[in-house]
């Protein structure tokens, strides 16, 4: 599958890969930093069934990170560093389990490598909730999603996948379909034997539940040489909530694989 993609700067290949409901967009300015300040060339993908690449009956993350590793044979990339959050962030883990010789480094922004229990329902049933056919504006649309999501800040997030169809309605560039029937799927953890002696990062929010005390064992067992940084003051959107810091262990990590 050909993903769509951005890119910006220079240099060393650096991949970004979103996390579920998002797109590539989403990382734009961490992207623009990162390539104003230091010496990379930065390609923001959107992954299946998000954004403006393809729609897929299967979404796995087998056939997410074969989407990264065909993108990354194609574009005649040696060896990139791979930035993934949240799904992205397992897309990366997965895709340097099966691939470990294509990557130099993986950067992984607040998951695990662990099974998680499927908290996205209401989400879902939110967003399957707007008619998007007959809405007229996207002041409608969140009025109705603010009876499912109470936060605005995350309203706004999901709403980035509604568009303007060329007939004046709406519609989703997500897959909803799919991403609703199959949520199990982005849930799940890695491989038991997967074993990866890469340099990784994973930088956790410390508000944010998905990187616990009791997972840090987990990722340093599948990824023996992991760094662990923690952010305070941040949750699961850590790289929008603290930027600055975010860059700042991103750098400091990148910076050592050079060194």
């Amino acid at each position: 599958m050909k993903l769509y993609f951005q890119e910006v700067g220079a240099g060393t290949p650096l991949l970004i890969l979103h996390g579920l409901f998002g797109s590539g967009d989403n990382w734009m300015t961490i992207a623009r930093r990162l390539a104003e300040e230091e010496n990379y060339h930065i390609y923001l993908l959107d992954l299946r069934n998000h954004g403006r690449s393809p729609h897929s009956e299967e979404w796995t993350y087998e056939a997410m990170s074969e989407d990264v590793r065909q993108f990354i044979e194609e574009h005649g990339l040696q060896r990139p560093i791979v930035l993934g959050h949240s799904m992205g962030g397992k897309v990366s883990m997965w895709l340097a389990c099966r691939h470990p010789d294509l990557l130099r480094a993986l950067v992984v922004a607040d998951i695990a490598p662990r099974a998680y229990p499927i908290h996205h329902d209401v989400i879902i049933e939110g967003l399957l909730a707007i008619p998007v056919e007959i809405i007229k504006s996207r002041g409608e649309a969140d009025q109705i999603l603010s009876r499912y999501v109470p936060e605005m800040g995350v309203r706004q997030f999901l709403l980035k996948n509604l568009y303007r169809t060329e007939e004046g309605g709406y519609a989703w560039r997500m897959n909803l379909k799919i991403i609703a029937s199959q949520l199990s799927n982005v849930v799940e953890g890695l491989p038991s034997d997967c074993r990866v002696d890469l340099p990784a990062l994973f930088i956790r929010g410390l508000n944010s539940a998905y990187v616990r005390d009791k997972d840090i064992a987990v990722i340093q067992r599948h990824f023996p040489h992991a760094q662990i940084a923690d952010i305070a003051d941040a949750g699961h959107w850590l790289h929008a909530e603290q930027p600055e810091l975010f860059l700042q262990h991103l750098k400091s990590f990148l910076r050592e694989l050079d060194a």
